[in-house]
């Protein structure tokens, strides 16, 4: 009877931590958590959450997509002069939205000419959605945002795909998926392996625990409710499965996304492929840290696969 009682009180907490993990991760809320993060200072934080008003200034088109399971999605067109083919999809990060990725619209859109589109993932931003998808719920997203820049751009546009953080992750998966000729190459700034790795590194981080039993069943809930497992959500296993060219970035200080994530990805890639590590940058902060050679590197390696 004891014993039984005990297991009895063991499942309950079991259920309770799940769903607590599984709000906290996946449902749609303010993650003011990671403010908290042990690997980001409130600066760091501050800098990668701060909003700017370039994109306002300048102009946009609202787009608006209809994702497969029904959802409005947000994204932000921003047209290059001259009838430019050149188009960049960015992808934000996780508890972000399309305008904090202004900095590289900017970059995008007034030095290198292209035309800009910054979708708000699933959940974020503008567009519905309770549950986040950690890019696996996203790249079928992102396959329908490549065909919208394509109507807006034309049949000969020459697009790219540019994300950061979760934003990284995602256009990595992304391109797993059967994609058009249109698509040329990506740079996956601070991506994550897979949602079960970044998860596991953040509930060791955040709550001192280990994945076994929590993250378990947390990514069985999360397959009930949201439909995917963790460890489906894996970029390492999507860039084995093109040939597309990728410049993998990562901050050399980051603790948030563990730097070694990026040598598994890239490891792992099978097309053509760069690696660019800014020594003293923290998660998301390669750009801000040395933004000369950031952009310099992001350029050359586009230059190679399109006429910039």
């Amino acid at each position: 009877m004891l014993i039984g009682s005990i297991i009895t009180i063991l499942l309950l907490l079991f259920i309770v931590a799940s769903y607590y993990f599984f709000h906290k991760a996946v449902v749609r809320s303010r993650k003011d958590i990671f403010k908290k993060s042990p690997d980001m200072d409130p600066d760091e934080y501050k800098i990668m959450g701060s909003p700017d008003n370039w994109m306002q200034k300048h102009g946009f088109d609202d787009i608006v997509i209809d994702s497969d399971d029904g959802l409005k999605l947000h994204g932000y067109f921003i047209k290059a002069g001259g009838g430019s083919g050149r188009t960049v999809i960015l992808a934000h990060g996780y508890s972000s939205k399309a305008f904090h990725m202004h900095s590289f619209a900017r970059f995008y859109h007034d030095d290198l000419g292209f035309n800009v589109l910054v979708p708000d993932a699933r959940a974020h931003g503008r567009s519905e959605g309770k549950y986040i998808g950690f890019g696996w719920l996203d790249r079928k997203d992102y396959l329908k945002w490549i065909d919208k820049a394509i109507e807006l751009t034309g049949e000969k546009s020459s697009i790219v795909l540019h994300g950061i953080s979760m934003g990284g992750a995602t256009v990595l998966m992304t391109v797993g998926e059967d994609l058009p000729a249109q698509v040329k190459a990506v740079v996956s700034d601070c991506a994550y392996t897979s949602a079960y790795d970044e998860l596991s590194w953040q509930l060791k981080r955040l709550y001192h625990l280990p994945a076994f039993p929590f993250l378990y069943t947390t990514s069985f809930l999360s397959k009930l409710i949201a439909g995917y497992f963790f460890k489906e959500a894996s970029a390492l296993e999507q860039v084995k499965k093109t040939g597309l060219p990728i410049l993998f970035i990562h901050g050399g200080s980051d603790s948030f996304v563990p730097h070694e994530m990026v040598n598994q990805l890239y490891d792992a890639a099978v097309g053509e492929k760069e690696l660019l590590i800014i020594p003293d940058a923290g998660h998301g902060l390669a750009s801000e840290v040395d933004y000369k050679t950031y952009v310099t590197r992001v350029a050359e390696f586009l230059g190679k696969y399109i006429v910039l």
